[in-house]
This record gives C-alpha cells, sequence and structure tokens, in this order.
C-alpha cells in the first residue's frame, strides 16, 4: 500500500511563497540537497495534486523535456501518473493524470491500494491542508532553506493540532535541512 507524503520547502519560519519580485527568493539550492530532491521522484511512484498545482505543472514540465539538462528529470515528471482532486476540473486530463471522482477519503484510499510506493503531494496548498484534515496524510517532508522570510503565507497556517513524530534529518553543506515526520499515534491516555 502506498504512503501519501506532503513535500514542502519553506525558510525557517515556515514561509514557502517567495514574492515575484524577489527573482532569487530563499530556496537555497546545493547539488546534494538537489539531488535528494531528483532521488525522491525516481522513487515516487505517483503525484497527487489540487487543480492549481496541476494546472501549474502540466505547463512547465512538458516544456523541459527538450531543455539540455533536465531530460531525464523531465522524462520521470511528464511520465509519472498523476491523481488530481478537483471540485471544477472534468475529465480526461492530459499530463498522464486522473480526475480523482467523489469523496476524498475514499478517492485517496483507492490510490494508495493501486500503489506501492510514495504518493507525493508537492506543496502545502488547499489539498494538502484538506488531507490534514481529514488525517490522510502518512508522512511530511520539508525541506528547510536557512532564511527568515518577512513576506508572504506561512506553512499550514490554522492547521491543527496534529502532533508529529520525527522519523529522520538529513542536513546538507548549504545548511538546507530536509526532517521527515509522521502523525504521531494518538495518545491512549487522553481518550476518555
Amino acid at each position: 500500500m502506498g504512503r501519501l507524503i506532503i513535500n514542502a520547502a519553506m525558510t525557517v519560519n515556515g514561509a514557502f511563497e517567495a514574492p515575484a519580485a524577489e527573482p532569487d527568493g530563499w530556496l537555497v539550492t546545493d547539488p546534494d540537497s538537489m539531488q535528494a530532491g531528483r532521488d525522491m521522484w525516481q522513487a515516487a511512484d505517483a503525484m497527487v495534486l489540487g487543480r492549481p498545482t496541476y494546472e501549474g505543472l502540466s505547463v512547465v514540465w512538458p516544456q523541459l523535456a527538450e531543455v539540455p539538462g533536465f531530460e531525464a528529470y523531465a522524462a520521470r515528471m511528464n511520465g509519472m501518473p498523476k491523481y488530481v482532486a478537483s471540485r471544477s476540473l472534468t475529465g480526461p486530463l492530459g499530463w498522464n493524470s486522473t480526475l480523482l471522482e467523489g469523496d476524498l477519503a475514499t478517492s485517496i484510499d483507492r490510490v494508495k491500494r493501486e500503489h506501492d510506493g510514495d504518493l507525493i503531494v508537492p506543496g502545502p496548498g488547499e489539498l494538502a491542508r484538506e488531507l490534514i484534515a481529514r488525517g490522510l496524510v502518512d508522512e511530511f517532508w520539508f525541506t528547510v532553506s536557512p532564511y527568515l522570510w518577512a513576506d508572504g503565507p506561512r506553512i499550514f497556517d490554522h492547521i491543527g493540532p496534529v502532533r508529529l513524530e520525527l522519523v529522520s534529518t538529513t542536513t546538507f553543506p548549504s545548511g538546507v535541512v530536509r526532517l521527515c515526520y509522521r502523525p504521531a499515534p494518538a495518545d491512549p491516555s487522553s481518550a476518555e
């Protein structure tokens, strides 16, 4: 059975969107953390996307298939199965994508049963928030860049409480840290 994993990049203080006026932004890229990201996508079975992410990525990645140095990575991203949760899209979808229909929990359970590997949800958007609220997320992978960023939304504002347990950490030479968490089991002593 597949694991549903939310994967998000952010700053130390939780900013996840760099303002468009800042072309360099806060995202620190180094060869090691970039390779870890490529390895994650190589190992993944599929993506689970909300409509805005699907619409954005489905335009970008097919174009990258012809960019020198991106061919293999783009081939993987373009060929990977994708499942799209949307209230407004209708099928069939392009970019090797399937529209999730009906109840979200039922659809996600079906997709998990169809895959043995990781199902990656890129970013902390509305879909990720809904998955968290319904208790459907198996792991959270955060790539934290060594910046404090004053502007922009913060990751998972107004979500929780959700107690997490640390699974692993990876520190890269650039100061980027990769944190892997999973929802902590319920404390049986707190139930009444």
